[in-house]
């Protein structure tokens, strides 16, 4: 069992920045890690994931591709998400999740999450 807890979230204005962190109750150095958001009235979207193994091969959604990083510590069990030129349409909860198997883009393809993270992007 994994215990995933998201912080970082807030009230930001178009362009600004925000970096999200991801604790882990225990080690999830043989995990990929993924973040996810979920908008009031939309189905929850891949927005990124990282690999386990040494590389960390990243992968994105396009609407965040060249915005957003991912990244993680594995010495803290923290993977982090980095945001900068924020859109309004970035407003969302965020998520992040421990990948099981499968293709890391599927929601289905994770087992463990977190409460969530709202972010808010004024414009």
């Amino acid at each position: 069992q994994v215990q995933l807890v998201e912080s970082g979230g807030g009230l930001v204005q178009a362009g600004g920045s925000l970096r999200l962190s991801c604790a882990a109750s225990r080690r999830t150095f043989s995990y990929a890690m993924g973040w996810f958001r979920q908008a009031p009235g939309k189905e929850r979207e891949f927005v990124a994931a990282i690999s386990w193994w040494s590389g960390y091969s990243t992968y994105y959604a396009d609407s965040v591709k060249g915005r957003f990083t991912i990244s993680r510590d594995n010495a803290k069990n923290t993977v982090y998400l980095q945001m900068n030129s924020l859109k309004p349409e970035d407003t969302a909860v965020y998520y992040c999740a421990a990948h099981h198997s499968g293709n890391y883009y599927l929601r289905g393809s994770y087992d463990y999450w977190g409460q969530g993270t709202q972010v808010t992007v004024s414009s």
